[in-house]
């Protein structure tokens, strides 16, 4: 991908996502209280909400809402105005609750900003991985300052996917019997439980592929923006942009096959 001269505002924005996920990664990991307690649920029992979600969400609209009052949002915990300038922000302030809740290291704050439906910039900041990515539309795909690039072309039987399952007990069976069902066909699977990680991770090489069923607009929109900047392709049932049902982010060599056999088996 060639890249273009970064829109100012788009730049802008950026610099607005960064500062905001790096300041709440801050709170999640230096306020997380020995004794965390669940909140509420969302899905299911066990799809939880903490104290330290709600907290973060509210840091990231408050920061943002004060530099650009007229734009609007949607957010995980509840943050959902229309706003009159033509810029969205997509924020998931905390991706990967349940790691969270159980100290595991894998979680991340996501936020995308949104010109007229089209995502132009995005962060994600893995604090427990000491990892900020970002990206702006046309300007490529970073780590810090490492510039990002997926995996170069290897063969569907030699890739390493990643795949999420949902917190509804009948679809987590689903899920795990398509899973079955690839395991053979590829080098191996694995299983963060953070989607916005997983897409940077494919960004960034570590992954030849990821696909989800179930993600909602904050768990991808800034992941996906990353990893299709970093020249990896992204969609979802064929014909389809990522989505709820279906979400595929790989490289060209394993996008399709892999978007075919998820199709074949109903996912």
């Amino acid at each position: 991908m060639t890249d273009v001269t970064p829109d100012p505002l788009h730049a802008d924005l950026l610099k607005i996502a960064q500062e905001a996920a790096r300041r709440a990664g801050e709170l999640l990991r230096d306020g997380r209280p020995a004794d965390l307690a669940v909140a509420a649920t969302k899905s299911s029992p066990i799809d939880v909400v903490t104290e330290m979600d709600i907290a973060a969400e509210k840091l990231i609209t408050g920061l943002i809402a004060e530099r650009r009052p007229d734009d609007g949002f949607l957010g995980e915990e509840g943050a959902a105005t229309e706003g009159t300038s033509g810029i969205r922000w997509v924020i998931d302030p905390l991706d990967g609750t349940v790691n969270y809740l159980y100290g595991l290291p894998t979680w991340a704050v996501s936020i995308a900003a949104e010109q007229e439906g089209e995502r132009v910039a995005g962060a994600v900041v893995a604090p427990m991985r000491g990892e900020s990515y970002h990206a702006l539309l046309g300007g490529g795909a970073w780590e810090g300052e490492r510039r990002l690039a997926c995996r170069s072309a290897a063969p569907l039987d030699q890739a390493l996917v990643s795949t999420g399952f949902n917190y509804v007990a009948d679809v987590r069976a689903e899920q795990a019997e398509i899973a079955r069902r690839l395991i053979p066909l590829v080098r191996d699977i694995r299983r963060g439980g953070s989607a916005a990680i997983d897409l940077c991770d494919v960004a960034a090489g570590r992954l030849d592929g990821y696909y989800e069923r179930g993600l909602h607009p904050w768990d991808l929109a800034a992941g996906d923006l990353i990893a299709r900047e970093a020249g990896a392709v992204t969609g979802g049932r064929p014909g389809e942009r990522p989505s709820g049902a279906l979400t595929i982010a790989a490289t060209p060599a394993v996008f399709e096959p892999l978007q075919r056999l998820l199709t074949d088996f109903g996912a």
